[in-house]
């Protein structure tokens, strides 16, 4: 019994005569959180681990309670704090919850898309969440064709969901249908996944997706924790969760009242975490291999300013993902930081189209430039990424016509030259201008006197990593999961591809 759902096919964000304006940036797929706590409240405490996952997606937020056998969902179109409110939290009872908070990827923007995916199966109700995108929906959807399963949605996520279903139906078990399960899906998948019988985590071989274990503690007599799953450290952090370790690639944890087990399913698990979530996807106090992102960030400015150091007056950074990578390049140059944009931190997506004088005025919805700080300044100014050129251009633009004498761009990541197939939502390759351009010609493109990127090499050792053990296929189009070329075609439409 699902007794919460929220269904309505009326939101305003799914009406096609609204035209949606996107980012210029690549957009993560989604985040995922699971908690096993009898005794707590699973609801709210899953509702804080999706606020603070809240960057990774924007569309839509969901969460599924499990009170014994009985499941109650409630999933909406909208911001997780547009989706609950107290009295919809109050009626998500259970001892383990699920949730969800999604960019859509696969499947268009509607509300019977957004997750988790919930199926029934013969020992009861699974649901859900997946943070990634598989490669090999066509072969896997006829597989389930052939096994006589239904679809609900058009997305990857409930094709696995039915997948586990479908194994659990032909007499396996949770543990046993998943793993088999698996072995159809071929992509990048993260998972939350609840059951009657506990939670699980689970991680692609390869690991493309983040994924991680926090530990709550517990008053009773075992002195066992509670065990929390999180697309980042962040989710941890907010409910007062410790960090234990990282789901590893190819691993799929199983947390119960026993405890948590480790099941490594893959033959051959191998590392390639998707180096986009490091650069700019995940937020800059998560922690990944020891330390937070903003550290990383800090050495890709420093790097940057090693490798293309320009003379200047300022440093500023694109607020926000932008601006450790700018304190990395003042502190390694030696050149004064300043924040010249100001950002409205308050701005989502609108449906509401602005006056044409507002669009001429470009960027200052989000960004608005600080004219005393940068008038009669040669500026230089840091991004982490330039995706599709029209965003800088603005930005460049903005800059100058707040007095900038002249404007420097550096970028703390190589040109974007390749779409990912992995989860995030790229263009196709016709419409990033790293694909298009040289390094010269997006410069005179957006308008800057300068313009470098940091290298591939660069970027790799300021991990401080095995650089092997990192997915860059959006910087190189040296994808380690095969894709089909039925689906690289796709989005792969140039026959020659710009390199710096």
């Amino acid at each position: 019994m699902i007794p919460h759902q929220s269904l309505s096919e009326n939101n305003p964000a799914q009406s096609p005569e609204e035209p949606i304006q996107r980012p210029d940036k690549q957009e993560e797929a989604c985040g995922v959180f699971g908690v096993y706590a009898p005794g707590e409240d699973v609801a709210k405490l899953t509702y804080f681990g999706l606020y603070a996952l809240q960057h990774r997606g924007q569309e839509s937020a969901g969460i599924a309670t499990f009170d014994g056998e009985q499941v109650h969902l409630h999933k909406d179109m909208g911001l997780v704090s547009q989706v609950f409110n107290e009295a919809i939290l109050s009626e998500l009872p259970g001892d383990m919850a699920v949730g969800h908070t999604r960019y859509s990827t696969t499947g268009s923007s509607r509300i019977a898309n957004a997750q988790p995916a919930v199926v029934k199966t013969r020992l009861g109700t699974l649901a859900l969440a997946h943070n990634g995108n598989l490669v090999n929906t066509k072969d896997l959807r006829e597989h389930l064709l052939q096994r006589n399963c239904n679809f609900v949605t058009t997305t990857d996520s409930e094709m696995i969901a039915i997948a586990i279903g479908s194994e659990v139906d032909s007499g396996k078990d949770w543990l046993e249908a998943a793993i088999s399960a698996f072995e159809h899906c071929t992509g990048a998948y993260s998972l939350a996944i609840g059951t009657p019988a506990g939670l699980m985590g689970v991680r692609d071989p390869n690991g493309v997706r983040p994924l991680v274990i926090g530990t709550l503690p517990r008053s009773d007599s075992t002195n066992r924790p509670y065990y929390v799953l999180a697309s980042e450290t962040c989710g941890l952090d907010i409910i007062g969760a410790e960090y234990l370790r990282d789901v590893e690639p190819g691993e799929l944890v199983w947390i119960t009242e026993e405890g948590m087990a480790s099941f490594h399913w893959s033959k051959k698990p191998e590392r390639k975490m998707c180096i986009f979530e490091m650069i700019y996807f995940a937020r800059p106090d998560s922690v990944m291999h020891d330390e937070s992102l903003y550290s990383y960030r800090l050495r890709l400015g420093r790097q940057l300013a090693r490798e293309s150091l320009v003379d200047a007056d300022i440093v500023i950074g694109v607020p926000d993902s932008g601006i450790p990578a700018a304190i990395g390049f003042s502190q390694e140059s030696g050149i004064s930081y300043a924040e010249g944009l100001i950002k409205n931190r308050y701005v989502g997506r609108t449906f509401i189209q602005p006056t044409q004088t507002m669009r001429e005025s470009g960027i200052r919805m989000k960004l608005n430039p600080l004219k005393d700080v940068l008038s009669g300044k040669r500026v230089l100014i840091v991004d982490d990424s330039i995706v599709r050129g029209t965003t800088s251009r603005k930005i460049v633009k903005a800059l100058r016509d707040a007095g900038a004498t002249e404007v420097h761009m550096r970028v703390s990541s190589p040109p974007v030259t390749h779409p990912c197939f992995y989860g995030i939502d790229t263009d196709s390759q016709d419409q990033l201008i790293g694909a298009r351009m040289s390094v010269e010609e997006i410069g005179v493109q957006i308008g800057v006197d300068s313009l470098a990127y940091l290298s591939w090499k660069g970027m790799l050792e300021a991990t401080g990593e095995d650089p092997n053990s990192f997915c860059s296929a959006c910087f190189t189009g040296d994808y380690p999961v095969p894709v089909p070329e039925l689906v690289k075609r796709s989005k792969l439409m140039l026959e020659k591809v710009a390199r710096v």
